[in-house]
């Protein structure tokens, strides 16, 4: 998000004298018409005329809506309203997270000569920053740094946490914070009235405001360093004596390891395993240590350790399986109630939207039978048009649970899978390339490994990124010989992380053909 300071503010209008102009920005779900009643209720309780309007904004993080709201004492006669509010012309922001803050700013609701900006620091990303491969967060220290030069009076805290730890939603902690800021003049006995007046969850509310108000008069609560935590060693887990030993054995085999390697070695078996069994997992480790065979110490074991973790993520890739498993495992159930807050016997239903395409389908067939219809495209119309359309399964329902349990339980069939095969061959020739540049080319062997924070995710996300950790490979092979070939890759792959689409990867790729 890029920033620049507003305009400056237009002079005041003496016919206006007396009318307080409140913007608010939230997004979808925040309680943003909540507050815009308990603002225009405590208006109205005072004696005050008062105007609300809302503007729905497009579908980013679920809906960003401005609510605009303007009052005047009520001793003044008739006063004329306006329904949205002007750059330059706003005496109150409220902003329930921090780039719609920046917002604010970027369209010139902020002026240093008048108003006061109350923001939420915590972050809720718009689709445009999820949809990047690697870190596509916007600089909040950006909008911070602007928001300091822009507002007369600047309130920032982090009231979603705030809220949340009092069991309650970020609406109140802001209606605190605007009462805590002293904008407006009423007495906080008026802002609590209000709340109560409302009649919903009062109690848990009224905390949340308390919070609120304390953080906008006292400022953020004293960040103290959490103490790292101990590293622990992988809990062993429940099954048969059989997998029981299997699994000592396979832990044995990791404490062996040079002690560089032996924490990312611990995290990716356990992921591996978890994904398929033992037996996979002895395969992990058996990739793992021909790598750490080649490596030394003298390296810090590099190598070894992004091995170690890519690997794992190569092994455990996403496939209906996998994706099936995850939706239908007791901890999330229980990390999604926690997050909605399901208690006082309240029933939640929960809905998957699934979309599977052809190739999901015909990667979960026997590798014969797979290979021959992804090659006919009769068959693979057929099976496209068969499946290739939104679900929404209700995976809280008998049903729906079931059908997802199911094929979450096809691991024992997973490895005579189509996918499986691709997979593996995939991963295969991957390892070769980087064991093929040792020991002379370590650092080419380094940057190769690290190629794979390419492939992430399921259907077409992971076939983007697919496609392009091949192009990155393929520069890759173009500059293994030279002196700069490693920071080649790596800015091969930085590319790739970028966008989406892949746009600054074929620029960069194109400049590497120029002087290859």
């Amino acid at each position: 998000m890029s920033l620049s300071l507003p305009l400056e503010a237009r002079p005041a209008d003496p016919a206006l004298e007396g009318i307080i102009k409140l913007a608010i920005l939230a997004v979808g779900g925040q309680g943003g018409g909540v507050l815009t009643n308990w603002i225009e209720g405590l208006a109205r309780s005072q004696g005050y005329h008062c105007q609300a309007t809302s503007v729905a904004g497009v579908a980013q993080r679920t809906g960003a809506t401005i609510y605009y709201m303007e009052m005047a004492p009520g001793d003044v006669a008739a006063p004329v309203f306006s329904l949205a509010p002007s750059a330059g012309d706003v005496d109150i922001i409220i902003a329930a997270e921090m780039m719609e803050a920046g917002r604010a700013i970027i369209r010139g609701f902020v002026t240093p000569d008048r108003t006061t900006l109350i923001a939420s620091t915590h972050r809720m990303l718009a689709v445009s920053e999820k949809t990047v491969p690697g870190d596509g967060m916007a600089s909040s220290e950006e909008v911070k740094a602007a928001a300091e030069l822009a507002a007369q009076k600047l309130v920032l805290a982090d009231m979603d946490t705030a809220a949340l730890k009092v069991g309650s939603v970020i609406s109140a902690s802001l209606f605190g914070a605007l009462a805590g800021s002293g904008a407006l003049p009423f007495e906080r006995a008026a802002f609590e009235e209000a709340i109560r007046a409302g009649g919903k969850g009062v109690e848990a509310s009224l905390r949340a405001f308390a919070a609120g108000y304390d953080l906008a008069k006292n400022g953020e609560e004293p960040k103290v360093e959490a103490a790292r935590p101990a590293r622990q060693e992988i809990v062993r887990p429940a099954g048969p004596d059989m997998a029981q030993k299997a699994w000592a054995s396979l832990e044995a085999k990791v404490a062996a390891l040079p002690e560089p390697v032996r924490e990312m070695a611990r995290a990716g078996l356990q992921k591996v395993v978890d994904f398929q069994d033992t037996d996979y997992g002895a395969e992990y480790l058996g990739r793992l240590e021909s790598l750490v065979s080649r490596d030394s110490e003298e390296k810090d074991y590099e190598l070894s350790r992004e091995a170690a973790k890519y690997i794992a993520n190569a092994m455990a890739y996403d496939d209906v399986i996998r994706v099936a498993d995850l939706k239908t495992r007791s901890q999330r159930f229980d990390r999604i109630e926690t997050e909605m807050q399901v208690k006082d016997g309240k029933l939640m239903h929960l809905t998957d939207y699934l979309h599977p395409r052809a190739e999901e389908i015909v990667g979960l067939l026997p590798e014969k039978m797979g290979r021959k219809m992804e090659n006919d495209p009769v068959w693979m119309n057929r099976i496209d048009r068969w499946f290739n359309r939104g679900r929404r399964i209700r995976t809280d329902s008998l049903r729906g649970f079931a059908m997802l349990y199911f094929l979450g339980g096809l691991r024992g069939w997973r490895r005579k899978t189509l996918r499986h095969r691709m997979e593996q061959d995939h991963l295969e020739s991957w390892l070769k390339m980087v064991s093929g540049y040792l020991p002379d080319r370590y650092a080419m062997a380094v940057e190769t490994l690290r190629c794979r924070r390419l492939i992430k995710g399921y259907s077409d996300t992971h076939a983007r990124g697919l496609s392009k950790f091949d192009k990155v490979l393929a520069g890759a092979r173009m500059v293994e010989n030279r002196d700069d070939g490693p920071d080649w890759v790596a800015r091969l792959r930085e590319a790739a992380l970028k966008d989406e689409k892949g746009t600054d990867l074929d620029g960069a790729l194109k400049t590497v053909e120029s002087f290859v």
